[in-house]
């Protein structure tokens, strides 16, 4: 892992050539398994918001690789979480991607058994049960659920230890001062991307990018036009550092507010903000490997991914307002939600292109440049998760 800058090395980049991961890693249907048994079956996901769960008997599934989870408020206002599979002989539960249940059971479509909201088997509709069975033994296989902020995760591990709170990166923003529970979903755009999961999230750890893809944003955000993401970005930081202009210390450019097309913001502003928040002008906080949030001083963009193969990833991008800038007919909100969708395409697109030259015979691995440092990080991160890995297909 790269250091944090300190005051007496504040420099963030590589110091030396860093290997990518393989390029097969982001192909090849092994290594898109050993993701799923090393990553995505033993970390908090991101499954929803608790207000798109808001009524007892609502229920929402989920697919992640080859599993598949229902996620149930259940008659108490509890939530709960389990395979979306019956213990008699394997048949899916709820077959819908949402609904509400007509009753406080989950029934098997196939043979009836019936389970409480707690997941507990209550009615097997069988004339007779064999010497010994016990309802009791046959539960539903109930998964690990942690609720931040408003935000429901669930964990496929077994031993599922933790909170999603915890799982959250050490480095990322605190978005303590965001309302978030009381928000309210404006828009939504899903995408299937053409690209592995990690080609994402390697382009969403670094500005290089940005000036040749991220034109529009880079005028927003002048460092993102220098193809860096921080003052420390810059081997020669220290001959800006006294400079406060955007293009050396980060922050929006000029009279600019927000993430919008314009610039300003079009709704009322989070009254709890902090001036370096305001000043700042986006606050990240990832929870690898499914999400990552970004509270602007007027909205919040959250972006959800989901694995759908090894060349094939799902991205749901959610616009969090307050419900007066929602009852506003003035706010121009489509202003703020065009300019995030056209980032958002722009990166998807570049991820397609990396994903396109990936399969040469020829290219074993990349090298990272010294801004890629998050990259390393990344690549480390996903490593670590792969050492001593025992599969659980």
């Amino acid at each position: 892992m790269q250091p944090t800058p300190s005051e007496h090395d504040p420099y963030n980049g590589l110091t030396r050539a860093e290997p990518t991961l393989p390029a097969s890693d982001y192909w090849d249907l092994e290594a898109y398994q050993r993701d799923l048994d090393a990553i995505w079956y033993q970390n908090w996901l991101l499954v929803c918001r608790e207000a798109d769960l808001a009524q007892p008997l609502a229920f929402k599934t989920f697919r992640v690789g080859t599993q598949e989870i229902v996620v149930v408020r259940d008659e108490t206002g509890a939530l709960r979480a389990f395979h979306n599979t019956c213990r008699h002989r394997g048949s899916q539960l709820c077959r819908e991607r949402e609904g509400r249940l007509k009753a406080r059971l989950i029934t098997c479509p196939y043979h009836a058994w019936s389970y409480s909201l707690r997941g507990d088997l209550v009615r097997v509709p069988s004339k007779s049960l064999p010497e010994g069975f016990d309802k009791a033994d046959h539960p539903l296989y109930r998964v690990a659920l942690s609720v931040w902020r408003g935000f429901v995760f669930v964990n496929l591990a077994e031993d599922a230890a933790g909170s999603a709170e915890a799982s959250f990166d050490p480095t990322s923003g605190d978005l303590a001062n965001w309302p978030l529970e009381t928000l309210v979903t404006g828009h939504v755009l899903r995408k299937v991307m053409n690209c592995n999961w990690k080609i994402f999230w390697e382009n969403f750890n670094e500005c290089l990018h940005c000036p040749g893809v991220h034109k529009d944003l880079s005028r927003l955000v002048p460092i993102y036009g220098r193809g860096l993401m921080g003052r420390h970005d810059d081997p020669e930081w220290a001959r800006h550092a006294d400079n406060d202009a955007p293009e050396f210390s980060g922050g929006l450019r000029a009279g600019a507010e927000t993430w919008s097309r314009d610039g300003y913001v079009h709704g009322p502003v989070f009254s709890d903000l902090t001036p370096a928040e305001r000043a700042a002008g986006q606050t990240y906080a990832t929870n690898l490997p499914s999400m990552f949030i970004v509270g602007h001083v007027d909205y919040v963009r959250t972006v959800r991914l989901v694995p759908l193969g090894p060349e094939q990833t799902e991205l749901t991008a959610e616009w969090l307002f307050s419900p007066e800038a929602l009852a506003d007919p003035t706010a121009d909100l489509d202003n703020i939600v065009a300019f995030g969708r056209q980032v958002l395409e722009e990166d998807a697109d570049i991820c397609e292109v990396n994903q396109n030259g990936l399969r040469s015979r020829r290219h074993k691995a990349g090298v990272l440049m010294p801004e890629e440092y998050e990259l390393h990080r990344f690549h480390n991160w996903v490593r670590q998760r792969h050492i001593g890995l025992s599969p659980t297909r």
